[in-house]
């Protein structure tokens, strides 16, 4: 923490806070809270995980203002944020800390509480292992606490300044969602349409692709390729060194990951599913969606290799005079060919589809030379989209390090902030 202003004064938890104990008997109240990337958000109490309206006796009821901490899973979630301010009355877990300032600013409180919680503070507090903690385990808990003018001039000026900095982290997540947008237009007006605006068209045959190129065909996907599923390796067969091996979790929408990869001894290794650089993995089972595993791909490399194919993975076996292989990448990208997923998908809480299913979705054909042409205009301009997503992906980074940093500074007295305000902003307060 450091040295402090000397009008300041640290002050156990139990001091300026009090542990809520108000159970909602009689389901008085019925607005469900949740504590959710560090803040307190309404959820629907109908859909509320089959919970029975019983259960909702036992949450504890909140009052604007209050804050709310989760100190549970402490050792193997370190990356979620833990505190939360109400914003409005209502009802949440008592497996959360429940905790109403009583002589502290309670914004200036919860901008207090998210800088320790920045700083992983809750994790090192107690002796030996802790899942979890209670009031009693924070209760001494250190809490800053500077004069009542300065409590309102720190959250005024941390409400203006992280305002302008959510403000601009949300317009570089709207550029991101923007180009995501136009990549995936990009992607199926290319690889249904062609490059040339001016080429005849003639009836596809395709429902959900409509018209297409007169110079192009149209059949099934098995036509030009064939996805050849993965190797059951016996969990016994896992081990830390060895050979890595390609699950759905090493697929990264266009990369492979292995760091964290389960490997094989090479004497356990199948040839038939050694892959090779240039293979197109596929996911075959898992969620659906933008972010879904099922329908995550990625392209082998010579930095991946050696490597071996799990079952759950297909890769696909390019007919070389049928499609070329970037072609078939740019389309098993495509909105028209994951309609057709979606459609063949089996099962409930996790989706799977076969090799053969995949095979017999419908897929354009350009002739051959064209497919290469198509690939090289469209994966380039898809790069330069790429790079602008990586740079806005930094700048939502850095401005996030900035926000956490200004909280730190602010609360802990490390800048004095009390003339940024300007006066009719102290006099609101």
């Amino acid at each position: 923490m450091g040295p402090i202003p000397s009008a300041w004064n640290a002050r156990p938890l139990f001091s300026v806070a009090d542990e809520i104990d108000e159970k909602n008997v009689g389901l008085i109240e019925n607005n469900l809270l949740s504590l959710s990337y560090g803040s307190i958000i309404r959820k629907d109490i109908e859909g509320a995980d089959g919970l029975l309206p019983a259960s909702f006796e036992t949450y504890q009821i909140l009052e604007k203002y209050d804050v709310v901490w989760r100190l549970t899973d402490l050792q193997n979630d370190k990356r979620s944020l833990r505190t939360g301010l109400a914003g409005e009355r209502g009802i949440i877990t008592s497996a959360y800390l429940g905790t109403r300032p009583r002589s502290i600013d309670p914004i200036y409180f919860a901008y207090l509480l998210r800088a320790y919680d920045l700083t992983k503070v809750f994790y090192s507090m107690g002796g030996g292992l802790r899942q979890s903690m209670k009031f009693s385990d924070v209760k001494w808990l250190p809490i800053l606490v500077p004069p009542q003018a300065d409590q309102f001039a720190i959250t005024k000026f941390l409400d203006r300044e992280t305002a302008k900095i959510d403000a601009a982290v949300v317009a570089q997540e709207r550029l991101i969602a923007l180009l995501a947008e136009k990549r995936a237009a990009t992607i199926s007006h290319a690889v249904t349409k062609g490059l040339d605006p001016d080429a005849p068209m003639k009836d596809s045959g395709i429902e959900w692709v409509g018209q297409i190129p007169a110079q192009w065909g149209a059949g099934k996907l098995g036509y030009g390729a064939r996805l050849q599923g993965g190797f059951a390796f016996a969990s016994g067969d896992f081990q830390s060194e060895g050979i890595p091996v390609v699950k759905m979790n090493n697929l990264s929408r266009g990369s492979l990951k292995l760091h964290n990869a389960v490997r094989v001894d090479e004497a356990v290794a199948v040839e038939a599913f050694a892959l090779a650089a240039g293979d197109i993995v596929w996911g075959m089972s898992g969620s659906i969606g933008a972010t879904g595993s099922l329908g995550n791909f990625a392209v082998v490399e010579e930095g991946d290799l050696p490597c071996q194919l799990n079952q759950r993975v297909g890769r696909f076996y390019i007919r070389s005079r049928k499609v070329d292989p970037n072609f078939l990448k740019l389309w098993i990208q495509s909105d028209e060919f994951y309609r057709q997923v979606e459609l063949a998908v089996t099962g409930t809480a996790q989706y799977n589809i076969s090799s053969e299913q995949v095979e017999a979705t419908a897929m354009c054909f350009p002739p051959l030379a064209e497919q290469r042409t198509i690939a090289d205009a469209v994966l380039a301009k898809l790069s330069s989209h790429s790079k602008i997503v990586e740079r806005a992906g930094e700048q939502i980074t850095l401005l996030r390090e900035r926000r956490a940093a200004l909280i730190s500074a602010a609360v802990t007295g490390k800048i004095d902030v009390r003339g940024e305000v300007e006066p009719e902003e102290q006099e609101a307060a």
